[in-house]
C-alpha cells in the first residue's frame, strides 16, 4: 500500500521507455539530511516538479509534464504552481490518478504532429 505512487510511476516509466519517447523523472521525493538537501536545494533540486517531463515538442504543445496521485492523494501547492508555469510556457499539462488516465494522456500528445 505504501508504494501505489511508485509503483504507478515505474508503469508509465516502462511505457514511456517502450514508446521511445525522450522524458525524464525528476526524484524530488527522497528523503535526505538537512546538509544533502541544502546541497541539492543550492544545485537547482525544485519542490513540486512534475513527475514526468516529455521533452517531445508538436505543433501545438512545447512538452508534456504529467503529475501522478493515486486518489485521495491531490497534489499539492507547489506542484500546482509549477503545472501553471509549465501550461504558461507552452505545456502541456495534466494530473493523472491511474495508469490509464496517464496512458491516455502521452497517447493523444504523442498523436500531435
Amino acid at each position: 500500500m505504501k508504494f501505489k505512487e511508485d509503483d504507478l510511476q515505474k508503469r508509465v516509466a516502462r511505457y514511456l521507455d517502450v514508446k521511445k519517447v525522450l522524458w525524464f523523472h525528476c526524484a524530488n521525493e527522497r528523503r535526505t539530511t538537512m546538509q544533502a538537501g541544502a546541497r541539492l536545494k543550492a544545485k537547482g533540486v525544485k519542490s513540486g516538479v512534475p513527475d514526468c517531463l516529455i521533452l517531445k515538442t508538436n505543433t501545438i504543445y512545447n512538452g508534456l509534464a504529467i503529475e501522478l496521485k493515486i486518489k485521495p492523494n491531490k497534489p499539492t501547492a507547489k506542484q500546482i504552481e509549477w503545472l501553471d508555469k509549465l501550461t504558461n510556457e507552452g505545456w502541456k499539462t495534466a494530473i493523472c490518478f491511474s495508469f490509464d488516465e496517464a496512458l491516455k494522456e502521452i497517447d493523444e500528445y504523442l498523436l500531435i504532429k
